[in-house]
């Protein structure tokens, strides 16, 4: 017969060895699931996305104007430098000419904090629509050029992989 000292229940050895393998295990699925390369994966997979949209919406302007590319981009037959999508010193401005007619909001980049509203930054990534951009400064945080063949090339220049994201056409 078992007396009151002898009751059921685990000893602190066994309890601490349990929590070693769960704490073991724990970790081998944190380094497994890497959080960080899939939030890096997700943004890449998010800039493809948008620097598409940008040059689908790029070659809509360009097919409603016989030809011609937006205010900023040159004739098509003179090759412009990469430049920054944005409203600033040495960017093209392609939000005021874009949205809402060929676009609802200019896509922004993942890490790039957009326009101001109000004065108030938006958050990183969030798209602008036109009234963002109206006397307001913004950055995409994408780039864009033109070759000597009239050829438009959208790229992010933030990208986390080893290849850079960039589309022409």
């Amino acid at each position: 017969m078992k007396t009151a000292a002898q009751q059921k229940g685990f000893t602190l050895i066994e309890l601490l060895v349990v929590i070693g393998i769960l704490a073991i295990l724990f970790s081998i699925v944190l380094i497994a699931i890497n959080p960080a390369k899939q939030f890096g994966q997700a943004n890449d997979t998010k800039r493809r996305s948008d620097t598409l949209q940008i040059l689908n919406t790029i070659h809509q302007y360009v097919a409603e104007h016989a030809g011609i590319l937006p205010t900023g981009l040159g004739d098509g037959k003179t090759a412009i430098p990469v430049a920054d999508i944005g409203n600033g010193s040495g960017m093209i401005d392609l939000c005021d000419l874009l949205t809402p007619t060929y676009i609802s909001a200019l896509p922004v980049d993942p890490a790039v904090s957009g326009g101001q509203t109000a004065g108030v930054a938006k958050p990183a990534g969030e798209a602008l629509t036109k009234s963002d951009c109206d006397g307001h400064t913004y950055d995409s945080g994408y780039q864009v050029a033109v070759d000597a063949n009239g050829r438009v090339t959208v790229s992010a220049s933030h990208a986390v992989g080893t290849t850079p994201i960039s589309i022409t056409r």
